[in-house]
């Protein structure tokens, strides 16, 4: 390869890793061509790039990039996930693959500027989607207000309950007259004329 080559594959990998929202970096030696075909193939369902790459080109494009914080790694056969989309859709995709094929070794990713330990990626798994933790919160946040609304109904229910019986308790006496002090009795004999 030479250095025309190497240039223009620099800027290709520059290109792919622009924009991303999580980059895994695994050891693939032990899988077979056929076991490859299969991680590309589900990583692509979900529009995810996996590539290998040469470790010194890819250093190269890393620089001043949030992939020289892993730049460490880049060592030995490595291939490199990139997902724009949902990065905790990569990591799931990658430990499902890992359990059928042990072989694949994941080495560190890098989830939107984070540097994430294999490790971690399991906890970031069990998360539940975007979505769902939007629906949670959003419940969590309506079930408050619904009850300050129910609390708001009754305090106006009860209102309105002293109200009601006010203005029964005003019905009942304007059918009396005034007697001579000027209040209002129901009584006939207390009334004057």
């Amino acid at each position: 390869m030479d250095r025309r080559e190497k240039e223009q594959t620099v800027s290709d990998l520059q290109k792919r890793i622009d924009g991303y929202r999580g980059v895994l970096l695994a050891n693939f030696r032990g899988l077979d061509v056929d076991q490859m075909s299969q991680i590309r193939k589900r990583l692509r369902e979900e529009k995810i790039s996996f590539h290998v790459v040469k470790n010194t080109l890819m250093k190269l494009a890393s620089r001043g990039t949030d992939l020289e914080k892993i730049s460490r790694y880049f060592d030995g056969p490595i291939a490199m996930a990139v997902s724009y989309g949902n990065p905790v859709s990569l990591i799931k995709i990658i430990l499902d693959f890992v359990k059928t094929q042990p072989a694949l070794e994941i080495k560190v990713g890098l989830i939107e500027g984070a540097v994430v330990a294999p490790g971690e990626m399991k906890s970031l798994a069990s998360l539940p989607s975007r979505e769902v933790l939007f629906a949670q919160v959003l419940g969590g946040i309506e079930m408050p207000a619904a009850q300050i609304g129910g609390a708001i109904q009754s305090l106006f229910q009860q209102v309105l309950g002293i109200l009601e019986a006010r203005l029964d308790q005003l019905s009942h006496l304007e059918g009396s007259r005034p007697n001579a002090t000027g209040l209002q009795t129901s009584d006939p004999s207390l009334q004057t004329s």
